[in-house]
C-alpha cells in the first residue's frame, strides 16, 4: 500500500516509515498539518497514519478537510494515551482506527495491514441482505433500496458482522474483538461512535430503522 505518515516527531516518523517499508509498503512522511494535507490531496494514499497534535493545522482539521474533499483513504489516528476526547473526535470525524502513544511498531503494522485487507476472501456468503439493505462482501459495496451507501472500511466491517447474523444481539466487547481485533483494550465508546455513523448512513431518511440498540446489552440489525 501507499502510506502517508503525518507526524511532527521526526524520529518517530522515521521509525514508522521504516517499519512499514520492511513489510512491503511504500511509506512517506510529512511533519506538519498543511504539508500532510497537501501531500494527501496531491497524491492520494491508500492509508494515512495521522498524528492529532500537529503544527500549522491539527490532525482533526486535516482529517475534516480530507473527508470534505471526498478522500477515501483509510486513516489511523495517533493520540496520547490520556487524550480520550481527541480520540473520540477523530473517530467521529471519519478515522477508521486509532493507536494510543506509546505503541509498538508491531501493533501499528498489524492495524495498517488489517485495514488494508479490503479484498480479503469472504468468510460468509458473498451477498448479505436484511430487508432492503444489501451488502456485497466481495466487492465491498452496500446499497439500501437501490441507493449506494459509501462506508469507511471499519464501518463496512462492523455492518458485515451485524448482517451475518440478523436478529442476534452483539455486545460492545464482542464487536471490539471481531471488528477491531483488540485483545487487550476494549473501548466501548469506539463501538458507539461507529454505530452512530452507521445509523446516519444506513437508516437516515428511511421510515423504518434496521439497526437497534438494546440498552445495557448491545446492538442488532433486523428487518422492520
Amino acid at each position: 500500500m501507499r502510506i502517508l505518515v503525518v507526524e511532527d516527531e521526526r524520529q518517530l516518523a522515521r521509525h514508522i516509515t521504516s517499519a512499514l517499508g520492511r513489510h512491503g509498503h511504500d511509506a512517506h512522511a510529512q511533519h506538519d498539518g498543511p504539508a500532510g494535507l497537501q501531500a494527501a490531496l496531491a497524491q492520494p494514499p491508500d492509508l494515512i497514519v495521522l498524528d492529532l497534535n500537529l503544527p500549522g493545522l491539527d490532525g482533526l482539521e486535516v482529517l475534516a478537510r480530507l473527508r470534505a474533499a471526498g478522500s477515501p483513504a483509510r486513516v489511523i489516528i495517533l493520540t496520547a494515551r490520556s487524550e480520550v476526547e481527541q480520540r473520540v473526535k477523530g473517530l467521529k470525524a471519519g478515522a477508521d482506527d486509532y493507536l494510543a502513544k506509546p505503541f509498538s511498531m508491531e501493533e501499528l503494522v498489524a492495524r495498517v495491514e488489517a485495514l488494508g485487507r479490503r479484498g480479503a476472501t469472504p468468510t460468509a456468503a458473498d451477498l448479505l441482505m436484511v430487508a432492503d439493505l444489501h451488502l456485497d462482501v466481495q466487492h465491498r459495496r452496500v446499497m439500501r433500496a437501490g441507493r449506494a451507501i459509501a462506508l469507511s472500511p471499519r464501518e463496512f466491517d462492523l455492518l458485515q458482522v451485524l448482517m451475518q447474523e440478523p436478529g442476534r444481539v452483539f455486545s460492545r466487547t464482542e464487536l471490539c474483538e471481531r471488528v477491531w481485533q483488540r485483545d487487550h483494550e476494549y473501548d466501548t465508546r469506539t463501538v458507539e461512535i461507529f454505530i452512530a455513523r452507521l445509523r446516519k448512513k444506513v437508516d437516515s431518511g428511511f421510515p423504518a430503522p434496521l439497526i437497534h440498540t438494546l440498552r445495557a446489552v448491545g446492538y442488532t440489525i433486523r428487518p422492520p
